[in-house]
């Protein structure tokens, strides 16, 4: 489910949705989800001074809750 989140939010914000690629790692405890996009789309991932990378992770954080599990979304470049 929060995997599915971040690639539906990433697909929306990129130029190019068929680059996007996430996978989840899932700890007992944690879930870490990473994020890699092309190279010409990782500036409007991450946004000015991190906002949307911030907003992102806030929103992974809040859906995370529901699952009862912490979340830690990485980007790769």
């Amino acid at each position: 489910m929060l995997k599915d989140l971040v690639e539906f939010i990433a697909k929306s914000l990129v130029d190019n949705p068929d680059d996007v690629v996430v996978t989840e790692i899932e700890g007992e405890q944690t879930s870490v989800i990473e994020l890699k996009v092309a190279k010409e789309d990782l500036g409007k991932v991450i946004g000015k001074q991190g906002r949307t990378a911030r907003a992102m992770r806030t929103l992974l954080g809040a859906a995370s809750t529901k699952v009862r599990k912490r979340s830690v979304l990485e980007i790769l470049e």
